[in-house]
């Protein structure tokens, strides 16, 4: 049940991370939408947001680097107080997740979870995290991980098939990654909304 609850609690907060992979080191004649998720819930520390609506795109992209420091700096005063807050450690990372500091969200979350740690979502996102820093065997390790506490946590098997197919070049091992997932749940569906059985049959074809 805990389980449970914690994966419905990390699905709610998927944001995504991977784009487009064209996807020729792994055989496909065409590229593949592979997608990674942050699952980690936040524990919200509140700061005022923006209420100018009427900006071009620049200034956005600037407002939200605002933003975001104003969030990282206000969460990282709030642990100086509170350094055993798993969850604002967990925040933390989310923020330099979003803000692509990798390193950075790697440290904050590895705070987290030596404080609570089989946090599956939180396990997961450190190894998106891994992957971005350009360490895929951490990365790989953290999905491991994840799968070792839930076995039937699919994103986690998915991201592992991503980081052995286009990182690892491993198109077995990333076949049989995802192989795993249709035989815990055949209706299983890739992030791209593609089901995972027709993606796997696809790659075995263009292997």
């Amino acid at each position: 049940m805990a389980k449970e609850t914690e994966k419905k609690n990390y699905v709610g907060q998927q944001t995504l991370v991977i784009a487009v992979v064209v996807s020729l080191l792994v055989g496909f004649i065409g590229g593949t939408v592979y997608s990674s998720f942050k699952l980690a819930a936040d524990k919200q520390i509140q700061v005022p947001g923006n209420a100018n609506q009427d900006k071009t795109q620049v200034e956005g992209q600037q407002d939200n680097s605002i933003e975001f420091s104003a969030k990282i700096l206000q969460v990282e005063q709030y642990l100086e107080q509170h350094p055993k807050d798993a969850e604002a450690w967990t925040q933390l990372g989310n923020l330099f997740f979003d803000s692509n500091q990798s390193k950075n969200a790697i440290d904050a979350y590895k705070k987290s979870l030596a404080i609570e740690p089989g946090k599956i979502g939180v396990i997961t996102d450190l190894g998106v995290m891994y992957r971005r820093n350009g360490q895929p065997k951490k990365a790989i390790e953290a999905f491991d991980k994840a799968i070792s506490i839930d076995p039937g946590f699919e994103t986690a098997r998915f991201n592992k098939g991503i980081v052995l197919l286009h990182d690892l070049n491993d198109a077995a091992g990333g076949i049989k990654a995802w192989e795993e997932i249709i035989e815990q749940n055949p209706m299983a569906m890739a992030p791209n909304g593609e089901s995972v059985d027709a993606l796997v049959q696809r790659m075995k074809k263009q292997k």
